[in-house]
């Protein structure tokens, strides 16, 4: 199948997640994505999270495939003068330092654009370009923290703690895709590129939506996981996650359910306004009966009434799981020395393409001479970047 990005060049200065992510889902749509390096050091997830490191290092290869790399100094004079002989070929720049570091190596929009006028320069970064935070790292726990993500607990008694997903790397990096995609469609159409910018910050924003807007209508909280009929309970084996809402009377079907006297009928649980000031005593008659039998019997139980209803399982458990398999969720292919890379699938289905390998995550400047060539650079030139270690 032709790919929807085939032909598109996109030059890569991303590292960690955001920006890798980004790439990697245009790289698995067709884009040819160069990644670029530091000589020696190399994209910050090459090691330090897990004990694997290289290219055994799981952080890396997650976020990396579909990408020839080539490791380049941009500190020096020569360095600068390959970067922009990249960028004059390339659709797309992908970086994701803190702001100004572009601008500062001389790879800046304004740069960029003189080069290139077609060029899209794209750009993620923990809080945007200006402002009184801007001058801070983009760190994922850092976008939860300062977005109030991080003080929306479940329950006003629950400590406030570290989302265990990189929720905010992975949301703003999904942005980065959808401006870069949104600027290449405009560019077939006027000819021009431009410049995108996203940040950790905004996109936690923005996946609070419905939460800012009543707090800024009507100056309300509204918290999803305090809903009273909604909640992890535990059972006899296990545990259980209900989703009382979307049903007239969902309290009237989770007690027949649970075989459970109608506590709809009750005046301290009539209404909805009735069962949030007082969720603390439904939840604990909810959660005794609950605790009574397996998970398995009362999933069979509560769909039984069309109430919405799971187990809660660990990753391991959903990696396993059949519907994993059927989605085609999970992917397997060799690296280079014919090691299993087994990983998660790109998650977008589309009936006319489909997302491949062909490059598997690259090592460190693997591919810094077949670039160059392709730029234009003699074996001799290339030769000389590599002696003086302007190249990798």
């Amino acid at each position: 199948m032709t790919q929807p990005l085939a032909g598109t060049v996109v030059l890569d200065f991303t590292q960690v997640m955001m920006g890798p992510i980004a790439t990697q889902t245009l790289g698995d749509y067709g884009a040819d994505v160069i990644k670029v390096e530091r000589p020696g050091v190399g994209d910050l997830s090459r090691r330090g999270v897990l004990a694997h490191q290289g290219m055994d290092n799981p952080v890396f290869l997650a976020l990396n495939r579909n990408k020839r790399g080539i490791a380049l100094d941009l500190s020096t004079d020569a360095g600068r003068k390959v970067a922009e002989s990249l960028i004059a070929r390339a659709d797309v720049v992908v970086s994701n330092f803190r702001p100004g570091v572009m601008e500062r190596l001389g790879l800046g929009y304004e740069e960029a654009r003189r080069i290139n006028p077609r060029i899209i320069w794209a750009s993620g970064s923990g809080f945007g370009p200006t402002g009184p935070y801007a001058h801070k790292g983009g760190q994922d726990v850092l976008g939860q923290a300062f977005s109030g993500v991080m003080k929306r607990t479940p329950d006003p008694d629950a400590p406030v703690s570290v989302y265990a997903t990189a929720i905010a790397d992975y949301t703003a990096g999904q942005h980065l895709v959808q401006g870069i995609l949104l600027a290449l469609l405009q560019r077939e159409r006027t000819g021009v590129g431009q410049k995108v910018e996203v940040s950790l910050y905004n996109s936690m924003l923005a996946m609070q939506a419905q939460e800012a807007t009543a707090r800024l209508m009507y100056d309300v909280e509204l918290n999803w996981a305090m809903m009273p009929l909604t909640g992890c309970f535990e059972t006899s084996d296990s545990e259980v996650v209900i989703i009382g809402a979307f049903k007239e009377n969902p309290l009237q079907r989770i007690c027949a359910a649970l075989e459970m006297p109608d506590l709809s009928a009750d005046p301290r649980f009539a209404e909805l306004e009735d069962q949030r000031e007082n969720r603390a005593e439904l939840r604990g008659l909810i959660a005794a009966r609950l605790s009574e039998r397996t998970t398995a019997h009362w999933i069979a139980a509560l769909e039984e009434q069309d109430v919405l209803c799971g187990p809660v399982l660990t990753l391991a458990e959903a990696l396993a799981s059949e519907q994993t398999e059927v989605n085609r969720m999970l992917l397997e292919f060799p690296d280079a020395e014919g090691r299993v890379i087994r990983t998660i699938a790109s998650p977008i289905l589309m009936s006319n393409s489909a997302p491949d390998v062909r490059v598997v995550p690259p090592q460190l400047g693997q591919h810094s001479e077949q670039v160059l060539s392709e730029s234009g650079y003699s074996d001799e030139q290339i030769r000389r970047l590599i002696a003086d270690g302007i190249v990798q």
